[in-house]
């Protein structure tokens, strides 16, 4: 009688277990037997349990394991972001690779002289996501020891001690697979442990930037866990650009594209704007390069991508004012003034300087007589004559200026290189140098041949500054309009755009920006001398063959 009632006891303890339990395996994608859901299943095996475990003559390896522990010797994933040590699979892990990996038959068991026939002929797991094979490079670290040291080396992850307690790391305080997934349990989807709602399981390791300028897109909407395209920072997209560009290139409301959904489109499934839609900058004749492969080796400027300038997850909205750096930009690193790295740009021109100074990227569309050859030292604060990006110009006397323009204004590099369709330049478009109707990512246009005819539209991009009507009043310069409307030389046939360095130029050879085209401007016929001198207030001296014509000493403003 007491046996009947343990019995009865025992049965109701179950059937109360299993009620409590919000899924079982049974039923689930994990489910192989001849019943199972899904296209893999056995022939004839009807237990569910086996594939993974037997209650009898199993392996040493907890809990009564009844598969073969996988021998192979796995590329493991890596990044230069990851501050982790990952090493070959262990404990868990190893366990769920010896499916997922696609070397050891399904129906291979320990308690089974012969495997288990599954249906189709299908031995190892198919081709397909399921299949991570022997390559985890391109999927997310596992057996990788995840402790306060680490926590604390790395900013972005959070301290171990305050997990939830549906994120166990294993004896070891390792991270393994079964940190992240339960194989009992497919409730959620994808055998989570916790639910991915808005990526909230992913922000519970990784710090939550809760950035501004993304608000609402989750971590799955760039990234992917598994069989990632990019490998390291496992990336939906195989390059940065081509991730961005799952938003950023379809127009201003995709809805609910691969880019707001994610793992399942279990992350949210909202509907979210998109206002910097990039297709049209994307398909200008002149765009900046982007397309370079994650991590790619060699220079900086030879491996540019979005992620070159902007850092995603600490953008934000909103404004700033030359020279600061915008905040859409996020905590991006750059080079200063002297030429040293600096982890976290605080000047837009920082930025531009990690391919634009020290390695220059592209070389001068204007042949100079002094060489445009690095911008840093064209903007330093001690050049000989400078647009104002770094410091303030050293002219006082600019009758020129627009209003909102004084001569302690500063110039940002995206006042000049923009989209041409962007908010700056006055359109609806994204701003940024992404791409332009103009040479040189300018955001306006500024013709640069000899014999251009003088419009309000050829020298565009001088008179955003500049006012037109005082330069051809001559207001700065007596010999303005002749040579701009009469003569139908171009602005930089005599004025750079950039700057001239101190150790390049001189105070009175290079003074207002000159620095002569020469491919326009020549040597003087008489003395073979191509130089031009300051002598005063809107005064100078310039000797030199334009036009077919010398001038020898040649005053203006006298």
């Amino acid at each position: 009688m007491k046996r009947v009632a343990l019995v009865l006891t025992l049965v109701s303890f179950g059937a109360a277990t299993a009620a409590a339990q919000p899924s079982t395996i049974v039923g689930s994608p994990h489910d192989l037997s001849t019943g199972g859901p899904g296209p893999i299943r056995a022939v004839m095996e009807d237990q569910v349990c086996i594939f993974c475990h037997t209650p009898h003559n199993a392996t040493p390896i907890q809990p009564l394991w009844n598969r073969s522990m996988p021998v192979e010797n796995y590329q493991f994933y890596d990044s230069p972001s990851l501050d982790a040590q990952p090493g070959q699979p262990t404990g868990t892990s190893k366990m769920c690779l010896s499916c997922h990996d696609g070397t050891i038959s399904l129906g291979m068991v320990f308690s089974r002289q012969t495997p288990i026939l599954m249906q189709g002929g299908v031995t190892v797991m198919p081709d397909g996501p399921s299949n991570l094979g022997t390559d985890l490079t391109d999927d997310h670290p596992v057996s990788i020891r995840y402790d306060a040291a680490l926590a604390a080396q790395d900013d972005s992850l959070i301290d171990p001690s305050l997990l939830p307690p549906e994120l166990r790391l294993d004896a070891n305080s390792e991270l393994q697979c079964t940190t992240c997934h339960d194989a009992h349990d497919d409730s959620r989807g994808n055998f989570l442990v916790m639910h991915n709602f808005d990526s909230q399981m992913c922000s519970t390791c990784h710090a939550d930037y809760n950035t501004g300028g993304v608000e609402g897109h989750t971590c799955n909407g760039c990234h992917q866990p598994h069989t990632s395209p990019s490998g390291p920072y496992l990336l939906r997209g195989a390059t940065f650009s081509e991730t961005c560009m799952i938003c950023h290139d379809y127009g201003p409301d995709r809805g609910n594209s691969p880019g707001r959904g994610g793992h399942g489109n279990r992350s949210g499934g909202r509907i979210i704007q998109v206002p910097t839609d990039m297709l049209i900058d994307n398909a200008k004749p002149f765009v900046h390069e982007t397309h370079s492969r994650v991590d790619a080796p060699g220079k900086v400027y030879e491996s540019t991508s979005c992620a070159s300038c902007h850092e995603s997850h600490s953008m934000r909205a909103g404004s700033a004012r030359a020279p600061m750096i915008h905040p859409n930009l996020g905590k991006i690193d750059g080079v200063d003034t002297s030429g040293s790295p600096v982890a976290e740009a605080s000047y837009e021109y920082e930025v531009c300087f990690k391919c634009h100074a020290d390695q220059r990227a592209v070389a001068a569309a204007v042949q100079r007589l002094v060489p445009d050859n690095n911008v840093r030292l064209q903007f330093s604060a001690g050049a000989v004559s400078a647009h104002p990006v770094t410091a303030p110009g050293s002219g006082l006397d600019v009758p020129s200026l627009r209003p909102g323009w004084t001569t302690a204004s500063y110039v940002a590099c995206s006042d000049c290189h923009n989209s041409d369709s962007g908010s700056k330049a006055g359109g609806i478009g994204p701003d940024g140098v992404h791409g332009s109707s103009h040479p040189t990512l300018l955001i306006a246009r500024y013709d640069t041949d000899d014999y251009t005819t003088e419009s309000a539209s050829a020298y565009a991009l001088c008179y955003r500054c500049h006012d037109r009507n005082s330069i051809l009043g001559d207001e700065s310069f007596p010999e303005h309009r002749t040579h701009i409307v009469e003569e139908d030389t171009p602005c930089s046939a005599c004025h750079t755009g950039h700057g001239i360095a101190s150790g390049q130029g001189t105070a009175t050879g290079n003074s207002h920006l000159i620095n002569f085209d020469t491919a326009i401007v020549f040597p003087d016929s008489v003395t073979g001398r191509l130089e031009f001198r300051d002598t005063g207030r809107f005064r100078g001296e310039c000797t030199l063959r334009c036009h077919g014509t010398s001038h020898t000493a040649e005053e203006y403003g006298n």
